[in-house]
Protein backbone atom coordinates (compact mmCIF):
# COMPACT_ATOMS: atom_id res chain seq x y z
CA UNK A 1 0.00 0.00 0.00
CA UNK A 2 1.33 3.41 -0.95
CA UNK A 3 1.98 5.41 2.22
CA UNK A 4 3.13 8.62 0.58
CA UNK A 5 -0.18 10.15 -0.52
CA UNK A 6 -2.24 9.85 2.64
CA UNK A 7 -3.27 12.43 5.20
CA UNK A 8 -1.83 10.88 8.32
CA UNK A 9 -2.88 13.81 10.48
CA UNK A 10 -6.59 12.88 10.24
CA UNK A 11 -6.66 9.16 9.51
CA UNK A 12 -8.05 6.91 12.30
CA UNK A 13 -5.22 5.18 14.14
CA UNK A 14 -6.07 1.62 13.07
CA UNK A 15 -6.02 2.62 9.40
CA UNK A 16 -2.69 4.42 9.89
CA UNK A 17 -1.23 1.16 11.14
CA UNK A 18 -2.91 -0.88 8.39
CA UNK A 19 -1.58 1.41 5.66
CA UNK A 20 1.93 0.98 7.06
CA UNK A 21 1.63 -2.78 6.71
CA UNK A 22 0.36 -3.85 10.14
CA UNK A 23 -2.02 -6.77 9.69
CA UNK A 24 -3.01 -7.60 13.29
CA UNK A 25 -5.01 -4.67 14.67
CA UNK A 26 -6.55 -6.31 17.74
CA UNK A 27 -5.70 -4.92 21.20
CA UNK A 28 -4.61 -8.29 22.59
CA UNK A 29 -2.79 -9.35 19.44
CA UNK A 30 -2.98 -12.65 17.63
CA UNK A 31 -2.55 -14.51 20.93
CA UNK A 32 -5.80 -13.24 22.45
CA UNK A 33 -7.62 -13.82 19.16
CA UNK A 34 -6.48 -17.46 19.26
CA UNK A 35 -7.82 -17.80 22.80
CA UNK A 36 -11.15 -16.32 21.75
CA UNK A 37 -11.43 -18.80 18.88
CA UNK A 38 -10.48 -21.69 21.15
CA UNK A 39 -13.32 -20.82 23.53
CA UNK A 40 -15.76 -20.28 20.66
CA UNK A 41 -14.90 -23.86 19.64
CA UNK A 42 -15.92 -23.45 15.99
CA UNK A 43 -16.43 -26.73 14.14
CA UNK A 44 -17.89 -28.04 10.89
CA UNK A 45 -21.55 -27.70 11.88
CA UNK A 46 -21.31 -24.05 12.94
CA UNK A 47 -22.92 -21.14 11.12
CA UNK A 48 -20.52 -18.26 11.78
CA UNK A 49 -21.09 -14.52 11.44
CA UNK A 50 -18.16 -12.14 11.93
CA UNK A 51 -18.80 -8.48 12.67
CA UNK A 52 -16.35 -5.99 11.08
CA UNK A 53 -13.57 -8.38 10.00
CA UNK A 54 -11.25 -5.55 8.94
CA UNK A 55 -8.23 -7.02 7.15
CA UNK A 56 -9.53 -10.55 7.57
CA UNK A 57 -6.81 -12.09 9.74
CA UNK A 58 -9.34 -13.70 12.10
CA UNK A 59 -11.53 -14.63 9.14
CA UNK A 60 -8.73 -16.79 7.76
CA UNK A 61 -8.21 -18.44 11.14
CA UNK A 62 -11.94 -19.16 11.37
CA UNK A 63 -12.11 -20.56 7.84
CA UNK A 64 -9.25 -22.93 8.66
CA UNK A 65 -11.69 -24.56 11.12
CA UNK A 66 -14.05 -25.38 8.21
CA UNK A 67 -17.34 -24.04 9.60
CA UNK A 68 -20.55 -25.04 7.84
CA UNK A 69 -21.00 -21.40 6.77
CA UNK A 70 -19.24 -18.05 7.22
CA UNK A 71 -20.66 -14.57 6.64
CA UNK A 72 -18.73 -11.35 7.27
CA UNK A 73 -20.54 -8.06 7.89
CA UNK A 74 -18.23 -5.19 6.91
CA UNK A 75 -19.06 -1.52 6.36
CA UNK A 76 -15.76 -0.54 4.70
CA UNK A 77 -15.83 -1.54 1.04
CA UNK A 78 -12.06 -1.87 0.71
CA UNK A 79 -11.89 -4.13 3.77
CA UNK A 80 -14.83 -6.13 2.42
CA UNK A 81 -12.95 -6.73 -0.83
CA UNK A 82 -9.91 -7.91 1.11
CA UNK A 83 -11.95 -10.42 3.09
CA UNK A 84 -13.78 -11.54 -0.07
CA UNK A 85 -10.40 -12.45 -1.59
CA UNK A 86 -9.95 -15.03 1.19
CA UNK A 87 -13.25 -16.76 0.52
CA UNK A 88 -13.80 -19.70 -1.77
CA UNK A 89 -16.41 -22.41 -2.04
CA UNK A 90 -20.04 -22.48 -1.01
CA UNK A 91 -21.57 -20.78 2.02
CA UNK A 92 -18.82 -18.15 2.34
CA UNK A 93 -19.75 -14.51 1.75
CA UNK A 94 -19.26 -10.87 2.70
CA UNK A 95 -22.15 -8.46 3.18
CA UNK A 96 -21.40 -4.74 3.04
CA UNK A 97 -23.52 -3.35 5.82
CA UNK A 98 -23.90 -2.03 9.34
CA UNK A 99 -23.53 -4.47 12.24
CA UNK A 100 -26.33 -2.65 14.08
CA UNK A 101 -28.79 -3.76 11.36
CA UNK A 102 -27.62 -6.98 9.76
CA UNK A 103 -29.76 -8.00 6.75
CA UNK A 104 -30.11 -11.61 7.90
CA UNK A 105 -33.04 -13.37 9.60
CA UNK A 106 -33.29 -14.12 13.31
CA UNK A 107 -31.44 -17.21 14.57
CA UNK A 108 -29.13 -17.33 11.54
CA UNK A 109 -25.98 -18.30 13.46
CA UNK A 110 -24.51 -20.57 16.08
CA UNK A 111 -21.43 -18.34 16.46
CA UNK A 112 -21.09 -14.55 16.23
CA UNK A 113 -17.94 -12.62 17.07
CA UNK A 114 -16.39 -9.18 16.61
CA UNK A 115 -13.08 -7.62 17.58
CA UNK A 116 -11.78 -4.08 18.22
CA UNK A 117 -15.15 -2.58 17.39
CA UNK A 118 -17.33 -2.09 20.45
CA UNK A 119 -14.64 -0.04 22.22
CA UNK A 120 -15.09 2.75 19.68
CA UNK A 121 -18.87 2.90 20.05
CA UNK A 122 -21.01 5.04 22.34
CA UNK A 123 -23.05 3.17 24.98
CA UNK A 124 -26.22 3.06 22.89
CA UNK A 125 -24.31 1.64 19.89
CA UNK A 126 -22.59 -0.96 22.08
CA UNK A 127 -26.02 -2.08 23.26
CA UNK A 128 -27.47 -2.22 19.74
CA UNK A 129 -24.59 -4.30 18.38
CA UNK A 130 -24.81 -6.80 21.23
CA UNK A 131 -28.58 -6.97 20.81
CA UNK A 132 -28.06 -7.67 17.11
CA UNK A 133 -25.71 -10.52 17.98
CA UNK A 134 -28.39 -11.89 20.31
CA UNK A 135 -31.02 -11.62 17.56
CA UNK A 136 -28.86 -13.53 15.10
CA UNK A 137 -27.86 -16.32 17.47
CA UNK A 138 -29.74 -19.50 18.08
CA UNK A 139 -30.29 -20.31 21.77
CA UNK A 140 -27.09 -21.86 23.07
CA UNK A 141 -25.03 -20.08 20.41
CA UNK A 142 -21.72 -18.44 21.31
CA UNK A 143 -20.74 -14.78 21.07
CA UNK A 144 -17.13 -13.64 21.28
CA UNK A 145 -15.70 -10.15 21.73
CA UNK A 146 -12.09 -8.90 21.83
CA UNK A 147 -11.82 -5.31 23.01
CA UNK A 148 -9.95 -2.79 25.14
CA UNK A 149 -10.71 -2.82 28.84
CA UNK A 150 -10.10 -0.44 31.74
CA UNK A 151 -8.49 -1.45 35.02
CA UNK A 152 -8.97 -1.63 37.89
CA UNK A 153 -12.70 -2.32 38.16
CA UNK A 154 -13.16 0.72 40.41
CA UNK A 155 -11.06 3.08 38.28
CA UNK A 156 -11.36 6.71 39.36
CA UNK A 157 -13.93 8.49 37.11
CA UNK A 158 -11.59 11.45 36.50
CA UNK A 159 -8.75 9.13 35.46
CA UNK A 160 -11.14 7.19 33.24
CA UNK A 161 -12.17 10.39 31.50
CA UNK A 162 -8.53 11.39 30.98
CA UNK A 163 -7.57 8.01 29.55
CA UNK A 164 -10.42 8.14 27.03
CA UNK A 165 -9.61 11.74 26.10
CA UNK A 166 -5.91 10.98 25.58
CA UNK A 167 -6.65 7.95 23.42
CA UNK A 168 -9.27 9.76 21.33
CA UNK A 169 -6.79 12.55 20.59
CA UNK A 170 -4.13 10.23 19.19
CA UNK A 171 -6.37 7.59 17.58
CA UNK A 172 -8.69 10.23 16.04
CA UNK A 173 -11.83 8.29 16.95
CA UNK A 174 -13.90 8.24 20.11
CA UNK A 175 -12.73 5.56 22.52
CA UNK A 176 -14.93 4.24 25.33
CA UNK A 177 -13.51 1.03 26.82
CA UNK A 178 -15.29 -0.59 29.77
CA UNK A 179 -13.97 -2.41 32.82
CA UNK A 180 -14.06 -6.21 32.71
CA UNK A 181 -17.05 -6.20 35.04
CA UNK A 182 -18.90 -3.69 32.86
CA UNK A 183 -18.28 -5.72 29.70
CA UNK A 184 -19.61 -8.84 31.42
CA UNK A 185 -22.63 -6.98 32.79
CA UNK A 186 -23.45 -5.59 29.35
CA UNK A 187 -23.50 -9.09 27.91
CA UNK A 188 -25.53 -10.51 30.78
CA UNK A 189 -28.06 -7.69 30.46
CA UNK A 190 -28.71 -8.80 26.88
CA UNK A 191 -29.35 -12.49 27.44
CA UNK A 192 -25.84 -13.93 27.62
CA UNK A 193 -24.12 -16.15 30.17
CA UNK A 194 -20.38 -15.51 30.32
CA UNK A 195 -18.35 -18.67 29.66
CA UNK A 196 -14.79 -17.35 29.65
CA UNK A 197 -12.84 -14.15 30.26
CA UNK A 198 -9.27 -13.75 29.02
CA UNK A 199 -7.05 -10.67 29.35
CA UNK A 200 -3.69 -9.53 27.96
CA UNK A 201 -1.55 -6.40 28.29
CA UNK A 202 -2.34 -3.56 25.90
CA UNK A 203 0.96 -3.98 24.05
CA UNK A 204 -0.26 -3.32 20.51
CA UNK A 205 2.83 -1.22 19.66
CA UNK A 206 5.42 -2.88 21.90
CA UNK A 207 8.28 -4.39 19.92
CA UNK A 208 7.82 -7.90 21.27
CA UNK A 209 4.12 -7.92 20.42
CA UNK A 210 4.85 -6.50 16.96
CA UNK A 211 7.22 -9.38 16.23
CA UNK A 212 4.76 -11.91 17.63
CA UNK A 213 1.88 -10.53 15.53
CA UNK A 214 3.63 -9.49 12.32
CA UNK A 215 6.82 -11.54 12.19
CA UNK A 216 10.27 -10.06 11.55
CA UNK A 217 9.52 -9.45 7.87
CA UNK A 218 6.29 -7.62 8.70
CA UNK A 219 8.03 -5.43 11.29
CA UNK A 220 10.76 -4.59 8.79
CA UNK A 221 8.14 -3.54 6.25
CA UNK A 222 6.46 -1.28 8.80
CA UNK A 223 9.78 0.33 9.73
CA UNK A 224 10.61 1.00 6.08
CA UNK A 225 7.23 2.64 5.54
CA UNK A 226 7.55 4.71 8.72
CA UNK A 227 10.95 6.01 7.66
CA UNK A 228 9.42 7.26 4.40
CA UNK A 229 6.81 9.37 6.16
CA UNK A 230 7.58 11.54 9.17
CA UNK A 231 3.90 12.38 9.77
CA UNK A 232 2.99 8.70 10.00
CA UNK A 233 5.94 8.12 12.33
CA UNK A 234 4.78 10.97 14.56
CA UNK A 235 1.26 9.51 14.76
CA UNK A 236 2.51 6.03 15.66
CA UNK A 237 4.84 7.39 18.35
CA UNK A 238 1.99 9.48 19.79
CA UNK A 239 -0.22 6.39 20.03
CA UNK A 240 2.54 4.34 21.61
CA UNK A 241 3.27 7.05 24.20
CA UNK A 242 -0.36 7.05 25.33
CA UNK A 243 -0.48 3.25 25.53
CA UNK A 244 2.66 3.34 27.70
CA UNK A 245 1.41 6.28 29.79
CA UNK A 246 -1.82 4.46 30.61
CA UNK A 247 -0.40 0.94 30.78
CA UNK A 248 -1.80 0.47 34.29
CA UNK A 249 -5.30 1.45 33.19
CA UNK A 250 -5.50 -0.36 29.85
CA UNK A 251 -5.65 -4.01 28.95
CA UNK A 252 -7.10 -6.19 26.23
CA UNK A 253 -10.00 -8.48 27.03
CA UNK A 254 -11.77 -11.33 25.28
CA UNK A 255 -15.09 -12.67 26.52
CA UNK A 256 -17.00 -15.63 25.13
CA UNK A 257 -20.63 -15.92 26.22
CA UNK A 258 -23.54 -18.23 25.51
CA UNK A 259 -26.87 -16.87 24.33
CA UNK A 260 -29.45 -18.01 26.86
CA UNK A 261 -32.68 -16.03 26.39
CA UNK A 262 -35.02 -15.92 29.34
CA UNK A 263 -38.08 -18.12 29.00
CA UNK A 264 -41.37 -16.28 29.29
CA UNK A 265 -43.50 -18.53 31.53
CA UNK A 266 -46.68 -16.78 30.39
CA UNK A 267 -46.42 -18.23 26.90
Amino acid sequence: MNTLNKDYTKMPGHWVLASLGKKVLRPGGIGLTRKMLEHLNIHDTDQVIEFAPGLGITARMTLSRSPHSYIAIEQNEQAAQTVQSYLSGDRRSVIIGNVEQVPLPDRSATVVYGEAMLTMQAPVQKERIIQEAARLLKPGGRYGIHEMSLAPGDIDPALRKQVCKDLAQVIRVNVAPLTAGEWMQLLENNGFNVLSVQTAPMHLLHFGRLVQDEGWRGVAKMVRNLLKNRTALKRVLQMRRQFVKHASQLQAISIVAEYAPAININH
